[in-house]
């Protein structure tokens, strides 16, 4: 039993199964790591982080529902307890500095060995933080060449009207059902949704769901 409790609980999140498949069976050859569960989608992932608790989230940047940023934000909040490690085909230099003030505690490029991934999985569990060398790099350098700051994107940027919009849509509701909620046209849901996108240079729901969560403007269930 005493085992059991020290070994590390891991949620895998990625919208591609034979990705977290292949993982999982390359992570389950450790006897001290236990593969919990798996997500598919970033709502997934928040749900199933708060029903199983994990020590770990393994996840992709890149998810349909809720992309990595507001995932980590959420369980930020939420579950502070479960540390999260991006693990991506990419180095998302834009992301890079959003997913840090997130909470992520590490990043991970899918090219890595099995035993940096091991190593990443440890120290993060441990309290330290693990970042590739090369995200470390970028990191630094986007760090500097931004003064030393993380520049938010404030709801004040809004009108009233645009946070009620923004926040039905990362409830998911589609624009029918926010005319219906607002008592407002389609159309006009339609016009704010291109709007509040111009303004906040978002381009997707996913994007606007971070912003809502970042700004607290809605919480997800």
């Amino acid at each position: 039993m005493k085992q059991a409790r020290n070994k590390i609980k891991l949620l895998l999140a990625d919208d591609h199964p034979v990705v977290r498949k292949g993982i999982g069976s390359c992570l389950a050859r450790h006897a001290h790591l236990e593969i919990a569960g798996e997500a598919a989608d970033g709502q997934e992932a928040v749900a199933k982080a708060r029903e199983l608790l994990p020590d770990i989230l393994l996840m992709d940047i890149n998810m349909p529902k809720l992309d990595g940023v507001a995932v980590a934000e959420l369980l930020h909040k939420e579950a502070p307890k479960t540390k999260v490690i991006i693990l991506s085909m990419h180095l998302d230099k834009d992301q890079v500095l959003r997913l840090i003030h997130a909470g992520v505690r590490g990043y991970v490029l899918k090219d890595t060995s099995p035993e940096e991934l091991l190593r990443a999985i440890e120290t993060v569990n441990a309290g330290e933080t693990f970042f590739s060398p090369d995200v470390a790099r970028v990191a630094l350098n986007q760090y500097v060449a931004d003064g030393g700051r993380i520049e938010p994107l404030p709801a004040s940027k809004l009108t009233g009207r645009e946070r009620q919009v923004v926040a039905l849509i990362a409830e998911g509701l589609s624009n029918k059902e926010i005319s219906s909620n607002l008592g407002i046209g389609v159309r006009t849901v339609e016009t704010h949704r291109e709007r509040i996108m111009r303004k906040l240079d978002v381009h997707n729901a996913a994007g606007l769901t971070r912003f809502a969560i970042a700004n607290n403007l809605v919480k997800l269930n």
